[in-house]
Formats: structure tokens, C-alpha cells, sequence
């Protein structure tokens, strides 16, 4: 896990498909690294927070929750609640993610309405 506590010395990862939110244009260096893969990047530290894209399911989390977890990293949906049926996923460092978190604001990571949602309000 990175030790990176800035997001100007951050290496991000987005897979949005609606753009990037303002904090990209802070970071250190930004890539396009999609699904799980950019999660494991988070874990093994060589990115330091990843956001995933709105719709994603459970079977899509669930393994990227417990990994980060436990490599000590943080885990959330976009409200940054620790939850894999959050229909989108923000992970980091840990030192970074209030901020991540604070970047996506006003995002609908959880919305009922969404097709294939099993969240509850």
C-alpha cells in the first residue's frame, strides 16, 4: 500500500464514462485503468485511488473489497460507505480517500432506480 497522503503526488485511476471529476486535474499522474484491475494496482501500491464506474454489481466488488481491505487500503461506494452494492466503487491508500471521496459528491453511485439494483434506501 502507497504512502502518498497528497493528491498532487497521487498516481489516479478512473474508469467513468461520464468524465473525470476536477480532482484528476490535481493529481500527479492519471490513468484510464478499468474494472478490477485498477483496484489491484491500489493494493499493491502502485496507484494510490482508484474510482470505478457508476453500475457496476456486487459480483464486480466483491473480491476488490476484502483484497484492498486487506491490504490495507480503504474501500467505498461514491458516498463512502464501505458497501460492494453501491453501484460504484472508490478505492485508495487509505490516507487519500475522505478526498476521492469528497471528488465524487453529488455523483449517484446508489440509485434505486438503476436496473439490476439490490440496494435498499
Amino acid at each position: 500500500m502507497s504512502e502518498v497522503a497528497r493528491v498532487e503526488d497521487a498516481v489516479l485511476s478512473f474508469a467513468y464514462e461520464d468524465g473525470v471529476p476536477e480532482l484528476a486535474s490535481r493529481a500527479w499522474h492519471v490513468r484510464g485503468f478499468g474494472d478490477f484491475w485498477a483496484h489491484m494496482l491500489v493494493a499493491e501500491g502502485a496507484v494510490d485511488g482508484a474510482f470505478d464506474a457508476t453500475g457496476v454489481s456486487e459480483w464486480d466488488l466483491a473480491a476488490v473489497q476484502v483484497i484492498v481491505e486487506e491490504a490495507g487500503g480503504r474501500f467505498s461506494d461514491f458516498s463512502g460507505t464501505a458497501r460492494i452494492d453501491g453501484r460504484g466503487a472508490i478505492t485508495s491508500n487509505g490516507l487519500l480517500h475522505d478526498e476521492l471521496v469528497r471528488a465524487v459528491a453529488g455523483r449517484a453511485s446508489l440509485d434505486s432506480d438503476l436496473p439490476g439494483s439490490t440496494s435498499a434506501l
